[in-house]
């Protein structure tokens, strides 16, 4: 199914996606209520590595696939990466759904919108347990066992 007119409701997710755990698993849920078409646009290694100063865990095309394999979304993409916001015009969501953490990227989606004459809805989601499933606390938490692992060896 590709998203078209008779799709429905089309919203759209930005996110890292890397070490895919449960707390990805509710905002891909929690998004997909809100429409009929869920579209997930993964981030480049080159901007992971922009915004958070080093690379991810896993690579884009393995955060892709981790992404389309949980069956959460429709559409799967990369994301683009001289022009991040070139996914809204193409696919022209009705939502976008933020994650409650999300900020980098995010000022300027309300200029995107309207200057592309675009009528897209922009909702932020609430957190899923945020001391327990965060990408960068279950990476830090992952080296420090097997940092333990190590020392005990």
């Amino acid at each position: 199914m590709t998203p078209d007119k008779d799709t429905g409701k089309k919203v759209m997710v930005f996110g890292t996606f890397d070490v895919f755990h449960a707390g990805h698993e509710y905002f891909l849920r929690e998004a997909k209520k809100l429409g009929d078409y869920l579209i997930v646009v993964i981030a480049r290694d080159s901007t992971v590595k922009k915004v958070k100063g080093r690379l991810s865990e896993h690579n884009e095309k393995q955060r892709l696939n981790a992404v389309k394999e949980s069956g959460y979304a429709d559409k799967v993409t990369l994301g683009n990466e001289d022009d991040k916001y070139k996914v809204i015009r193409k696919y022209k969501p009705d939502i976008i759904a933020l994650g409650y953490d999300q900020f980098v990227f995010t000022y300027t989606l309300n200029k995107i919108i309207i200057d592309e004459n675009l009528d897209t809805e922009i909702i932020r989601l609430k957190s899923y347990k945020p001391s327990m499933y965060k990408s960068s606390l279950i990476k830090t938490l992952v080296e420090d066992e097997e940092e333990e692992n190590k020392e005990t060896s």
